[in-house]
């Protein structure tokens, strides 16, 4: 497994609509493994494929990891979703604050669905559904609006949207102090 490399906005891969994957093989479940290995290393609770430079629709999770009392980070329950639709969204919704690996350091209240019933297919290409309601439904609707192009900047007032980008700038601009 190795490490990919992350793509940061404004990257206009973050933008594109993804292409449904046809071919399910050996190189397929690699670059999932790779996703997740990226995932774990950059402390994220999920990725997309645009965000490690890839234009098709897969996304990896794990809503269920955590940190020891030794701050050694153990792997809750990663789940690979290929081709992912949302079928089902309630009317309740819920504020979380999100962050993302593309959006570096920054952090904001979005309002999501409470709970959805997302259809997938696993690394080989069965069939699966999986329901997911508060955190979990919070992580998988981030991740599936990276397979459309929307990033979670997208759901904020442009006030508050231009608030997170400026401050994005500068701390870009210190970086390279």
């Amino acid at each position: 497994m190795s490490l990919l490399p992350l793509y940061e906005y404004p990257d206009p891969i973050l933008r594109q609509k993804t292409e449904k994957v046809i071919k399910f093989d050996d190189e397929l479940r690699t670059f999932l493994d790779d996703m997740l290995e990226t995932m774990y290393a950059d402390h994220g609770a999920g990725l997309a494929a645009p965000q490690v430079g890839v234009s098709k629709r897969m996304i990896v999770i794990d809503a269920e990891q955590e940190d020891d009392e030794n701050g050694n980070h153990k792997k809750g329950n990663p789940i690979c979703l290929v081709n992912p639709e949302i079928v089902y969204k309630s009317q309740e919704t819920i504020f979380f604050c999100e962050g993302c690996l593309s959006l570096p350091n920054l952090r904001a209240d979005v309002e999501r669905h409470q709970k959805i019933k997302v259809r997938y297919q696993d690394k080989n290409g069965v069939e699966k559904e999986i329901e997911a309601e508060d955190y979990l439904a919070v992580v998988l609707q981030h991740e599936i609006d990276h397979l459309d192009g929307i990033l979670y900047i997208d759901h904020l007032s442009r006030l508050k949207r231009n608030m997170l980008l400026k401050k994005l700038e500068k701390n870009r601009a210190e970086q390279k102090e």
